[in-house]
């Protein structure tokens, strides 16, 4: 049978991206205007910073999949009039589709922020980095922070692979491993392997 890393190189990540992209954009949809100033697990941002931070993610692999080079991105998204994050969060994503629904941009080599990548692992990277914001912005607004185990437990297996344990810090551009806590469920773990903690 095919291991795991052998499998990231042949699946095709985005039914899972698109997955990621509805349940972020569904938490985003019920975060009120009070939490936007709320800190998150992830310390350097707020509700409101990483909202924008999500947002510039799909910006970046949009301008990846393009050949482009995700260093002329904003590492947060410009605010929206109104906070309007719901619909800077669309509009983003429907840019980026407009690159991705071309299957040839799978196995195109191209600019990932740690190195050239085929597409397919640029976009894993990213698929990887919205469930794990996606939690940090469950958690900070206190709403449900598991995504369906069956894709969070997917990018899981893929990310315990890609994503080596040692080292972090430097050009892997990680925390340090958390331990999981007795019960944390599969969005959780993957948080957690990103270095997140609630």
């Amino acid at each position: 049978g095919m291991t795991t890393t052998e499998n990231a190189v042949t699946t095709d990540p985005r039914p899972l991206y698109r997955d990621a992209l509805g349940w972020v954009a569904g938490l985003v949809a019920r975060i009120r205007a009070e939490q936007l100033i709320r800190p998150t697990p992830c310390s350097e941002f707020d509700v409101r910073t990483l909202l924008g931070h999500v947002v510039a993610t799909v910006d970046k692999i949009r301008v990846i999949g393009e050949e482009g080079s995700p260093f002329t991105m904003p590492h947060v998204a410009p605010l929206p009039a109104d906070d309007d994050w719901s619909g800077a969060l669309a509009d983003a994503v429907e840019r980026m589709w407009t690159v991705w629904s071309d299957v040839t941009r799978l196995d195109a080599e191209l600019t990932a922020p740690w190195g050239t990548a085929p597409g397919r692992g640029a976009l894993w990277g990213y698929l990887n980095e919205t469930l794990v914001h996606g939690w940090d912005l469950a958690v900070a607004t206190g709403q449900e922070p598991e995504a369906d185990p069956a894709l969070a437990g997917a990018v899981l297996a893929i990310a315990q692979r890609m994503i080596p344990a040692e080292p972090r810090g430097g050009e892997m551009r990680f925390a340090p491993v958390v331990e999981p806590r007795a019960g944390a469920g599969p969005t959780e773990r993957l948080a957690n392997w990103s270095g997140h903690a609630p």
